[in-house]
């Protein structure tokens, strides 16, 4: 039985390094136009026993519930938990309620994922122990299959090996051979940085997903672009305005 885990931060804490671009209303305006276009998607998608939104915000909870997913609220504690630990809890949660065999954790901000992509990376997990899409920005993970849902624990919050790469190493410690990864630049694309937000424009323009709230808020709210830097394509300057500034 396989299920699909979202993790959502809290909306005081999502997203903190785009604060120099939104304020906290258009933060929690961005987090709800991903989950109505995350919601969009997943209610087409048939390949799953049951969607796990964890999150401990009622608004997005009641959201989410529109679209035929099951929202779990997240217990806050003090000091908050790490990310590994969060998603152990739903992990749990899927295992223990829902009777999980294999569970699949994606996140909010793989923005371009699509229902293709997902139906692909549950069916390598028929035939695997692990199934990850790396992050295409970052030594990290953007979605992670595993069966059964306890195999293995995550890296998120490893403080010195990013998590794709501590994954790896402890799935060979522990003699783990079915892992499959799943390369695919749409499900590898997040958001975190505000050169993310500005690629993530562009991208959508060119997928024709102009119709998503994402798009829309980006188009209403996003008032920065990019420019080649020395006639490099890996070198870029955000154009604000009139102003430039290097990143």
């Amino acid at each position: 039985m396989s299920s699909l885990l979202i993790p959502i931060s809290p909306l005081a804490e999502a997203k903190s390094r785009l604060r120099e671009v939104f304020t906290r209303e258009q933060i929690e305006n961005l987090i709800i136009s991903m989950v109505k276009d995350l919601g969009n998607i997943l209610s087409n998608t048939d390949c799953f026993k049951n969607i796990l939104v964890y999150c401990h915000n009622n608004k997005i909870l009641e959201l989410v519930q529109n679209f035929g997913l099951i929202g779990i609220k997240e217990k806050l504690t003090s000091p908050r938990k790490s990310f590994d630990e969060v998603i152990n809890d739903i992990n749990s949660i899927a295992i223990e309620e829902y009777h999980a065999t294999q569970t699949i954790i994606t996140f909010l901000d793989t923005i371009l994922i699509s229902e293709k992509n997902f139906k692909e990376i549950n069916s390598l997990l028929q035939e695997n122990q692990i199934v990850i899409c790396p992050a295409i920005n970052s030594a990290g993970i953007s979605v992670l299959g595993r069966k059964p849902p306890n195999l293995i624990p995550t890296f998120f919050s490893d403080p010195k090996t990013p998590s794709l790469i501590a994954l790896i190493n402890e799935a060979k410690k522990r003699g783990i051979s079915k892992i499959e990864i799943y390369d695919s630049f749409r499900a590898g694309f997040d958001i975190d940085t505000k050169k993310d937000l500005i690629l993530a424009f562009e991208y959508l323009k060119i997928l024709n997903l102009t119709n998503t709230n994402l798009y829309k808020f980006l188009a209403n709210n996003l008032n920065l672009r990019i420019k080649k830097s020395n006639n490099n394509n890996r070198e870029f300057r955000i154009k604000k305005k009139l102003e430039i500034m290097d990143i």
